[in-house]
């Protein structure tokens, strides 16, 4: 449908799309990605666990921001400086290992000593005691992780390592508007990555994502609907550079002025959640165009 002739409240576009294979590690910015029941194909499929089987991310290990992955010839490249690349098989399982991320145990399969030992490696020697050996785990393609229905309205939706959700929406807009309150207050602007999103929407006044109904995609082989349920509560991961690991206050402080959600009782939040209505194996693209109607509470 033309823009022009449409009957929703809202017209936006795909600016960017990130995958995050490895839970808290770098994400990649793709051209086009497959949407599946549980978000992106391959979007925190991998995660790094400690002994227990307990999940670790940079609030814990600010030096997961370091390690890049990327997809080459179907395998999961994972780069981190000082290390040799470590080279895994998109496909590849080894022996079956019990983790948990958040209040979820979760069926999943460890990825052997090789990975182990790059983790280890790499995050082990700034760790605290308790997270010097790690392992790598893949998330069982069987198992069927849950969303809170309390978010999803009752409907079954699903997730793989995400913390609660298998998308999160931002806008270029939001950005800006935090980029001009940091430089105001003589911090320097941030990007993106900070954030964590998978898809990122142009042509939207600030925030707007908070107040949209479901997202209406046009992909090449027919619609995509998403939905935006949950507004996305900010930890201090935004407050870590992505360049440098280390960490500073200025993003949280800011965003505390301004973004605290009566929503989430007076949570900082930034994006919001979403689930997959309609699309699984249909692939979007940056440039695609996104309809949606407003939705006030």
């Amino acid at each position: 449908m033309s823009p022009s002739f449409s009957t929703h409240d809202v017209q936006a576009t795909i600016d960017q799309l990130w995958v995050y294979p490895v839970k808290s590690c770098a994400g990649v910015a793709v051209p086009d990605a497959e949407l599946t029941p549980t978000g992106l194909a391959y979007d925190r499929t991998w995660m790094v666990v400690d002994s227990a089987g307990e999940f670790v991310s940079q609030r814990e290990l600010p030096r997961m921001a370091l390690i890049q992955p990327t997809f080459k010839m179907g395998q999961l490249v994972l780069r981190a400086p000082g290390m040799l690349a470590l080279h895994l098989a998109l496909d590849a399982a080894e022996s079956p290992l019990s983790v948990r991320v958040w209040d979820d145990a979760v069926a999943a399969y460890d990825m052997g000593d090789v990975a182990a030992q790059w983790f280890s490696d790499f995050l082990g020697p700034d760790a605290p005691t308790g997270l010097k050996r790690l392992r790598l785990a893949r998330f069982d393609p069987a198992v069927r992780r849950l969303c809170s229905p309390k978010w999803t309205g009752g409907r079954e939706a699903t997730t793989q390592f995400a913390d609660g959700f298998g998308l999160l929406v931002a806008s270029t807009a939001s950005l800006a508007e935090l980029n001009e309150r940091l430089v105001v207050a003589g911090h320097a602007p941030v990007d993106m990555r900070r954030f964590r999103p998978n898809i990122v929407l142009a042509g939207l006044e600030a925030h707007d994502e908070d107040r949209l109904g479901p997202l209406h995609i046009t992909t090449a082989d027919g619609e995509a609907v998403i939905e935006t349920v949950k507004p996305c509560a900010r930890c201090p991961i935004p407050n870590i550079d992505p360049v440098t690991a280390t960490s500073s206050p200025a993003v949280g402080d800011t965003l505390q002025g301004y973004r605290q959600d009566a929503r989430l009782n007076g949570a900082v939040t930034f994006g919001m959640n979403a689930i997959v209505l309609q699309g699984d194996g249909r692939v979007l693209r940056v440039g695609q165009m996104v309809q949606a109607d407003w939705v006030f509470a």
